[in-house]
């Protein structure tokens, strides 16, 4: 439905995207080339910053370059520049992102190479799938308070844990577009999938390294 449609089905630019996933999303040209300009900001920054730390002791991984560019860069914005960032814009941007890379990364899958290590991967993949269901069920669901947040954590841990980060954000996607939204989940998933835990992957594996060589 167009913009000439009922205004119950609208949302204003103002609103975050997942407060209402299925409104209308009223994306300008000039949003557009606004959120552009901010993912190559932040791709300009972890490259600027990979370079820089090349010959250093300790080095992070260029996509971590760039998830602490976007902090710097959207805190800039607000409360420096006093910039409204267009939140929506950027989270259609993103999920458009999210559903690409998930088809590349399934239609890069060779089966035909793991066809040997069938029998195993799927004994594997079977006990993975109940230690993460128990894990869930048990830790993740209760420590977070048993409410709706909890469920879609629950949700995004199962992501996490079978598979990597944008698997997460699209289980939870899954579960907020058909129940509502869950401010938490959105805030603490990402963060500690993509972010805080590759700083210490970084810190925890660059030490083994070095303290085995």
């Amino acid at each position: 439905q167009g913009p000439e449609g009922n205004s119950d089905d609208m949302v204003d630019a103002a609103s975050p995207n997942f407060e209402s996933p299925r409104k209308t999303r009223l994306i300008t040209t000039e949003a557009t080339i606004e959120t552009l300009a901010l993912f190559a900001g932040c791709l300009a920054f972890a490259q600027l910053m990979t370079e820089l730390t090349a010959g250093a002791s300790f080095q992070l991984p260029t996509f971590v370059w760039a998830l602490g560019g976007g902090v710097l860069i959207r805190n800039a914005l607000d409360y420096v520049f006093h910039f409204e960032v267009f939140d929506r814009a950027i989270d259609v941007f993103g999920s458009a992102a999210l559903s690409i890379y998930l088809a590349i990364a399934l239609l890069s899958l060779k089966l035909w190479e793991l066809a040997g290590l069938a029998g195993p991967l799927v004994i594997i993949l079977a006990v993975q799938a109940v230690v993460m269901v128990l894990y869930v069920a048990l830790v993740t669901f209760r420590v977070m308070g048993r409410d709706y947040d909890a469920a879609v954590l629950s949700a995004g841990n199962c992501g996490f844990g079978m598979g990597a980060t944008p698997t997460a954000v699209a289980n939870m996607q899954a579960i907020t577009n058909q129940y509502g939204p869950s401010h938490k989940a959105f805030l603490i998933v990402p963060m500690v999938g993509a972010f805080f835990i590759d700083l210490l992957n970084a810190i925890f594996l660059q030490f083994f390294i070095k303290l085995l060589a």
